[in-house]
């Protein structure tokens, strides 16, 4: 049997195991369809390509749940953590990153590793024997979705995802826009500056309500359901759930003060960030959507500031798959019915880029450990990547499973806290303590099995 082990996907699962396993010393073939193949939503045939945003969310590690997530991957020599530091933009206490530059980096880092090849194929059946992880990410090509579907022996659940537009940053009016991070946040003045923010009075937050509820919108093919992750819902969507909804979520005006006028406090607040080191591009953060291009530029054109914006990109839906990860995935990541093939990424039930990357980073460590003989067992559950893999491995309800960003509802509640010690921040900071501890010894173990 081959000792090789192939990994369908190059995106942040794929490159994460990829990675992971090689440096354990197990060669490893990546195989990528882009860009012989495309998709609605990449630009180009890097690896890593981030499409959605830019942002690896909070980088706060005793406080925030995915914050504590990229210290692990750090712990664990991630390539994706690695890349994102190198590339890293002000974003206040957010990890955001020059896509472009991020992308090509992986892309250059695996290229250049001696037990790694890359090959522009597509993969449409499930391979019957070998060592391989399926890391599609939420663009799982056809062919292949049909014979994982058809393995299943069910349907792959799906919902949509969409993403937010992009504007150039010399098409933005400065004399109705100003840079500031909510709340100040940020050690530096480029951080306590990272956002771009445009204000909205009471009846311009109307009007806009009102063209996005009236907008032409991407129509679904029958038979097709819309279930979106709440995460990246489209703005349309929110509007629907209430005309205060967007000022209660990406639009929320607090922790911010217009320069232009400082005694009058905003409605509503529409933020951009930072999407590239040049600072010539920035998205419109939480502004999903499914409007048609052309309804799109009419309604973005409302935000005050935005009035004769050029956009890069404008923003789109697609539709995402993913597996009914607990009742067909075992706790180390492996198809029950074809153990020879792990998944890994957004395919498995998570969500987001750090959590894709995650689930590759254990992926392909799991996988290296048992190709070299000494299989190591499922992380810790009181670890963050430990609380999440037993989420979707079994800990969640298959009946109604839904992807999952990481967050501290998935862990264990900590005992024994002391006094007065029942404040969140308290209860955040002991699950963070005893999440590196748990990690830290995990790690440790395999550093052991690897020596023995």
């Amino acid at each position: 049997m081959s000792k090789t082990l192939h990994i369908i996907g190059g995106g942040m699962a794929g490159s994460e195991a990829a990675w992971q396993a090689a440096r354990m010393g197990v060669s490893v073939v990546i195989h990528e369809m882009r860009p012989r193949v495309e998709t609605f939503a990449h630009r180009t045939g890097d690896l890593a390509e981030m499409v959605c945003s830019n942002s690896f969310r909070s980088d706060d590690d005793e406080q925030n749940a995915v914050g504590l997530l990229h210290w692990e991957m750090r712990a664990a020599d991630g390539l994706i953590m690695q890349t994102a530091d190198r590339h890293r933009l002000p974003a206040g206490g957010a990890l955001a990153v020059d896509r472009d530059l991020f992308a090509r980096d992986v892309t250059q880092t695996l290229r250049n590793h001696p037990l790694i090849t890359i090959q522009h194929d597509e993969i449409t059946e499930l391979p019957a024997d070998g060592h391989w992880i399926i890391a599609t990410g939420p663009l799982t090509s056809q062919g292949l979705g049909q014979a994982i579907a058809h393995e299943t022996g069910a349907d792959a659940l799906a919902f949509f995802d969409a993403i937010a537009p992009i504007v150039y940053a010399d098409s933005i009016d400065m004399s109705k826009a100003w840079m500031q991070s909510r709340y100040d946040k940020g050690e530096t003045e480029e951080e306590r500056t990272a956002y771009l923010n445009c204000p909205m009075d009471r009846a311009t937050y109307d009007a806009f309500i009102d063209a996005l509820l009236a907008a032409d919108k991407t129509e679904f093919h029958e038979g097709e359901t819309a279930g979106y992750f709440d995460g990246c819902l489209p703005i349309e969507v929110m509007a629907e759930r209430g005309r205060e909804t967007l000022r209660h979520g990406p639009m929320k005006p607090v922790g911010l003060t217009n320069p232009h006028q400082p005694d009058v406090k905003p409605h509503a607040v529409v933020q951009l960030r930072r999407d590239n080191a040049l600072g010539t591009l920035f998205n419109i953060v939480g502004f999903q959507t499914k409007m048609k291009y052309g309804a799109q530029t009419e309604v973005f054109r409302m935000i005050p500031g935005l009035e004769n914006a050029s956009f890069a990109r404008l923003g789109g839906i697609h539709r995402n798959t993913f597996l009914n990860s607990p009742t067909l995935l075992d706790d180390q990541m492996r198809l029950r019915s074809r153990p020879h093939i792990r998944f890994a990424g957004q395919i498995t039930g998570v969500e987001g880029y750090v959590e894709s990357a995650a689930m590759g980073l254990l992926a392909g460590r799991l996988a290296a450990a048992e190709m070299l003989g000494h299989p190591l067992p499922s992380p810790p559950q009181d670890s963050a990547m430990g609380a999440l893999i037993h989420h979707i491995t079994g800990g969640a309800e298959a009946k109604t499973f839904q992807p999952m960003n990481v967050n501290f509802g998935l862990f264990r509640p900590v005992d024994g806290l002391k006094g007065g010690r029942r404040g969140r921040s308290d209860r955040y900071k002991a699950y963070t303590d005893r999440a590196k501890a748990a990690w830290q010894d995990w790690l440790q173990l395999q550093n052991m099995s690897c020596a023995s």
